[in-house]
């Protein structure tokens, strides 16, 4: 299955980051496969929804995504989040607060599908 992937939302196109179900390192090399798609796109003009249900944490993996929520900032136009539970949300609030992005949360990908195609 590929983690990083263009969908279709009615005439916008959504950047899939699925990070559901992985392990720390899948995290860490689906955060690459990312960053190398994101930075082909003109500027703010990506729309991404990430998905981390069932994913699994660590401090490397916190760093990580806060780089790479940083790193995407002049991409992206808009941003939604699924999967957020317990201490998710906790690293949630961290990589916002590094970044200084905001990732509108919800709790189904196709309510994140709607929102970000109404962007």
């Amino acid at each position: 299955m590929d983690r990083v992937r263009f969908l279709s939302h009615g005439a916008k196109r959504i950047l899939l980051l699925d990070f559901s179900n992985c392990t720390s390192q899948e995290i860490l090399q689906t955060i690459e496969t990312a960053r190398a798609a994101i930075r082909k796109q003109p500027t703010h003009s990506v729309l991404t929804l990430t998905d981390v249900t069932n994913a699994q944490y660590d401090r490397t993996v916190t760093e990580a995504l806060k780089q790479f929520a940083k790193h995407n900032t002049p991409y992206v136009k808009a941003g939604a989040v699924v999967g957020l539970d317990g201490l998710k949300k906790i690293i949630y609030k961290a990589v916002m607060t590094f970044s200084g992005r905001n990732l509108q949360i919800f709790d189904t990908r196709q309510q994140a599908e709607r929102w970000l195609a109404s962007q």
